[in-house]
């Protein structure tokens, strides 16, 4: 079993850790961003715009992850938080959800490229699909912390869990002993959403005439959403709605695929929606004007003016010597010259 915890410190009165959660998530969130950032090129549009915006998604995204992880804990009965408010953000912060960071962060970003006036969907399709590849670089943060897994399971492939990371239904070691294998559902997930994503990356490079703006962003619904609902049932964790067996993370998931499949119909003309009636048929790229570069403007600010001579300061003209000729015989007749009346012009009237 892998330390969660890479290095840990005091600073004062807090204790600073860096685990390996964290740093798995991160760099989910860099790999993610600049296969996007490629996206965006590859469509035409300036990549460093998405690198901007990132900053504001991915600080809405840890904010978003956190409220989503603490209110699905509310819901599940944990009432740790409603008793003390103040450990939703004292250190060290674990728990974060995928759906409160997809959302915060989606709106985040959305919010820039309109106040920026840049196309939404043309970035929309390009952050949506590596967004699979991301969260599952993530999965990993999940298998070295021993969370997130499934119910017991007879499958050769199944995850030892020891007892400390057990959860309460399944911490009596008299009816699960240490042998227990449970599902490893985050490399289901893990390994479903590479699936995805290749498929959507090939999808889009193989119709790419036939795409529309908005059509890869459906995909990543549908593939998003019903992925995570298949999942949703190996995981006992989750808080459920009533006796049913839906989670509240199943419920969204499923709202997701069928958003999904609604725009992917709407957007091909398939069924008719009021809402996607003025939807784009292509990207537009946002027109930047050309600026003078540095080096131009500080040649010309750097030059000194000439100075302004008096008439009698002014230097001479030069005349260019004649070239000596021979005299042309007096027989010679000279040439008449003619001279031509520039034709009148009649002026139109306006």
């Amino acid at each position: 079993m892998i330390d969660p915890v890479i290095f840990s410190f005091k600073l004062f009165t807090l204790h600073i850790e860096l685990t390996w959660y964290g740093l798995i998530v991160m760099s989910g969130v860099m790999i993610g961003g600049w296969l996007a950032e490629r996206e965006v090129r590859r469509r035409g549009e300036n990549g460093e715009v998405l690198l901007d915006a990132m900053v504001w998604a991915v600080v809405a995204g840890i904010l978003g992850a956190r409220l989503w992880y603490v209110m699905n804990a509310i819901i599940g009965g944990n009432r740790i938080y409603l008793e003390d408010p103040i450990s939703i953000i004292r250190p060290p912060i674990a728990g974060l959800h995928f759906f409160g960071g997809l959302l915060f962060g989606a709106i985040a970003l959305i919010i820039y490229l309109r106040n920026n006036g840049y196309d939404v969907w043309l970035f929309m399709d390009a952050v949506a699909p590596v967004a699979l590849l991301g969260q599952a670089v993530g999965r990993w943060g999940n298998f070295i912390n021993q969370e997130l897994y499934g119910q017991p399971t007879t499958l050769p492939w199944g995850a030892l869990i020891p007892a400390e990371r057990r959860i309460a239904q399944y911490a009596d070691m008299s009816l699960f002993p240490a042998t227990t294998r449970f599902h490893p559902t985050y490399f289901y997930e893990m390994i479903l959403n590479v699936l995805a994503f290749l498929f959507i990356m090939w999808f889009s490079r193989r119709y790419e005439e036939e795409n529309k703006p908005g059509t890869l962003f459906s995909l990543w619904l549908i593939f998003a959403g019903f992925l995570r609902v298949f999942i949703e049932f190996f995981r006992p964790d989750q808080p459920r709605l009533g006796d049913t067996f839906i989670t509240t993370s199943m419920l969204v998931a499923f709202l997701m695929g069928v958003a999904g499949v609604v725009m992917y119909l709407a957007r091909y003309g398939k069924i008719q929606l009021a809402a996607a009636e003025d939807w784009e048929e292509d990207y537009w790229i946002k027109k930047v004007e050309k600026k003078t570069s540095a080096s131009t403007r500080t040649r010309k600010l750097d030059a000194a003016p000439k100075p302004v001579l008096a008439a009698d300061e002014a230097p001479a003209k030069k005349t260019p010597a004649k070239r000596k000729t021979a005299a042309k015989p007096k027989a010679t007749a000279e040439k008449k010259t003619t001279t031509k009346k520039a034709p009148v012009r009649k002026k139109k009237s306006e």
